[in-house]
């Protein structure tokens, strides 16, 4: 069985790259371009893996993260924003996401760390 991703991204050309090269690795991906039409797929434990944007239509990235930890969802959060600030990459991390990936992003990198996070949460401790 694939790992399941939720992508939420309101840049288009960002949206469909990150979702094809997922899809190309064998994820089952569902991407969502507003901040507040994703509360409820993010917050149904339904993912694997979550990819957050920080500045959204409707609901920051940020906020996203703190409804997911709320909720008590583990799934594993990378923000994925061109917020390079050491501040925000703190708050993202504070607030319970587990990476940070700032644009420009290289997709392999992107990949390695995706399939970092989802090994981590499958292997038996």
């Amino acid at each position: 069985m694939s790992a399941k991703i939720l992508v939420v991204e309101d840049e288009r050309l960002i949206g469909t790259m990150v979702r094809i090269n997922l899809e190309n690795e064998g994820y089952e991906v569902d991407w969502i371009a507003d901040g507040s039409e994703a509360r409820g797929p993010a917050t149904s434990g339904d993912y694997d893996l979550l990819v957050f944007d920080i500045l959204l239509p409707g609901r920051s990235g940020m906020d996203l993260v703190s409804d997911v930890r709320a909720a008590g969802i583990g799934a594993p959060i990378i923000i994925l924003t061109a917020h390079a600030e050491v501040d925000m990459k703190v708050l993202g991390l504070e607030r319970g996401a587990d990476d940070y990936l700032t644009k420009p992003f290289d997709v392999a990198e992107l990949l390695a760390r995706v399939k970092a996070l989802i090994r981590r949460r499958s292997d038996p401790e």
